[in-house]
């Protein structure tokens, strides 16, 4: 008899136990779909880490201005901004020391070539989330991306570049030859940036030609001024770039022949009034919001990755600036406007090439 009921309590454990575990597995998945918000549980600590320096660098002074306009409007969230400077080859080891104390609860920042980076980073502190924009990468649990389309954006300045080189405006020339200066090749920049700008030209002027220089680094404006002041020689009479602080070379240039300029990203009129006829926006201040916002509520979907363009609002042109309103003709003006009005509107056909 006793043994019978040592058998009996025995396999009752056993399925009690199986039990529990079956109940666990079915919860734990709801736990995680309704975890608190991070804003309930305490103070949040947010690195924004900055592959370059923040001044000079648009697209890094809007993070981080969105991040600080954010958090000076919500209470119990920390900032911290940390520039780790130009040499690629040291962000690594710097993201790696800096996430290593554990207490940040996110590190956003803001790079193409951040997210093998970071997933590098994620391997070796799997509790670790990222948030990256302007890149694109899916599949890692702990990174989410956001990525701006240049395509989009370069589609449109191209056209701009286009009718400016095509037209009487003082500078303009009949080479048919626009330019575009880079610092370093990336794939960003060769994939969507470079094919959007001579593609939106070419609507314009199916014979139009590009050309392409890459200056080795993002600082130095005297290369870029050398560059630019040859493919002016060259018959260039239109420019775009992508430099970092090394555009400063090319805005001289222009300056000192006579050329024109059209920017991504953010508003470059008061470089060269006149000259610079044209500037794309990201909405990176707003995006930066958005991000955090979503971060504090829990609604982050780490391991996906967002493209986001013209008609989703985060990139647009500037025409209210005097330097495009006072110094380019009314006719691009009205031109480039409808096509504008056409690109929200879904009319404009274009294919994105894949990254």
């Amino acid at each position: 008899m006793q043994s019978w009921r040592f058998w009996w309590t025995s396999t009752n454990k056993a399925v009690l136990f199986l039990t529990v575990c079956i109940l666990l597995l079915l919860l734990l998945p709801a736990c995680r779909r309704h975890r608190a918000p991070v804003a309930d549980r305490g103070t949040v600590s947010v690195l924004i880490f900055i592959p370059g320096m923040v001044a000079g660098s648009p697209t890094y002074e809007m993070m981080v201005e969105g991040a600080m306009e954010f958090a000076s409007t919500h209470g119990g969230i920390e900032i911290r901004v940390y520039e780790a400077g130009f040499n690629q080859a040291m962000w690594e080891e710097q993201l790696m020391g800096m996430v290593a104390g554990g207490e940040f609860d996110l590190v956003l920042s803001s790079n193409p070539a951040l997210p093998e980076i970071v997933a590098s980073v994620a391997r070796v502190f799997p509790s670790q989330k990222f948030v990256i924009t302007d890149a694109y990468y899916s599949g890692n649990p702990q990174i989410m991306t956001y990525l701006f389309n240049q395509f989009e954006q370069a589609l449109f300045l191209g056209y701009l570049a286009g009718l400016v080189s095509t037209s009487d405006m003082p500078h303009s020339n009949s080479a048919r030859r626009i330019g575009f200066i880079a610092a370093q090749e990336f794939p960003l920049l060769s994939r969507h940036m470079v094919p959007g700008f001579i593609e939106g030209a070419r609507r314009v002027d199916p014979e139009m030609e590009l050309d392409f220089r890459l200056i080795g680094n993002w600082f130095d404006a005297g290369a870029a001024s050398e560059l630019a002041m040859g493919m002016i020689n060259a018959g260039v009479d239109v420019f775009t770039s992508i430099a970092g602080g090394a555009t400063q070379g090319l805005i001289h240039a222009i300056r000192d022949r006579g050329a024109y300029a059209v920017f991504f990203n953010t508003n470059e009129y008061h470089q060269a009034p006149g000259l610079v006829v044209g500037s794309g926006i990201i909405r990176q201040r707003e995006l930066t919001k958005e991000i955090l916002a979503n971060f504090l509520e829990g609604n982050i979907q780490f391991g996906t990755a967002r493209t986001i363009g013209v008609r989703e609002g985060y990139i647009d042109f500037i025409f209210d600036d005097p330097g495009f309103r006072n110094h380019v003709p009314a006719d691009i003006q009205e031109r480039l406007a409808a096509f504008m009005d056409d690109f929200r509107a879904g009319r404009i056909e274009f294919t994105v090439p894949p990254l």
